[in-house]
């Protein structure tokens, strides 16, 4: 389920700031996009769109990497 987490993630976060997913990973850090709380909110909302899930916005923009991300929905799903 991570996995799948993460792939969702980069797909977004591809479109959001316009980046090869390829040159994206569970390493990159939100910090190097230079995120708006706009981009957060996009990425929280297709989140809970495609897991069907809430997604914290305030304790997602915490997380530092896509892979810290990752798990913190991958947590949410799992409650």
């Amino acid at each position: 389920m991570r996995e799948e987490i993460l792939a969702k993630i980069i797909e977004k976060a591809s479109s959001i700031w316009n980046a090869d997913p390829a040159s994206l990973n569970e390493n990159t850090e939100f910090a190097s996009m230079n995120p708006k709380s706009a981009h957060y909110s996009q990425l929280t909302t297709f989140l809970e769109d495609e897991f069907d899930a809430e997604v914290p916005y305030m304790n997602f923009k915490r997380c530092k990497t896509f892979g810290e991300a990752a798990d913190y929905v991958a947590e949410l799903l799992d409650e």
